[in-house]
């Protein structure tokens, strides 16, 4: 009974539905568009203490501020404790000791560079967080993920990028 008054409902309706799916998809991909304005590409910037030698490295901004990060949290430590090269960059979330005591209560013990003025983060072009940086053994960034992204995403990114 379900299935064929839904059946009917998309025979009825396709030409809406399809119109309404195309303008959502422009929604998302303009979105897209502009959050990674100015997101940098090819040779992956300097960060302090970190070299582009062997494996891929995920470069990941986050801020403790930000809902996002705190529901991804899991999916970067995760992922860090597999992939030791893991580097990231807490983005605006005042000092060092502030950003310790974060992450001391989240139980977080991935590798953080802080960066409370911004500054690092503009060098990647990074406006919106999470952001998130595959960059290949040779130091190029192969992939760029602005927003949540799930385990599997990364560690799919970080395979094609070797």
């Amino acid at each position: 009974m379900f299935l064929s008054r839904f059946k009917n409902y998309l025979v009825r309706n396709w030409r809406s539905l399809a119109i309404n799916s195309v303008f959502i998809l422009a929604i998302v991909f303009g979105m897209r568009l502009w959050q990674q304005r100015d997101v940098v590409s090819g040779p992956a910037p300097a960060l302090p203490g970190v070299t582009w030698k062997g494996q891929p490295t995920l470069v990941h901004f986050w801020a403790t501020w930000c809902p996002v990060c705190r529901a991804e949290q899991s999916t970067i430590q995760a992922f860090a404790k597999d992939y030791p090269n893991t580097v990231t960059v807490v983005m605006q979330s005042g000092d060092n000791a502030a950003v310790s005591k974060f992450m001391q209560e989240q139980g977080l013990s991935f590798a953080a560079i802080n960066d409370p003025s911004g500054e690092m983060s503009a060098s990647w072009g990074v406006h919106a967080v999470p952001a998130s940086f595959i960059v290949d053994g040779s130091g190029q960034i192969r992939f760029v993920e602005i927003g949540y992204t799930t385990g599997i995403g990364l560690r799919l990114r970080r395979w094609w990028a070797q």
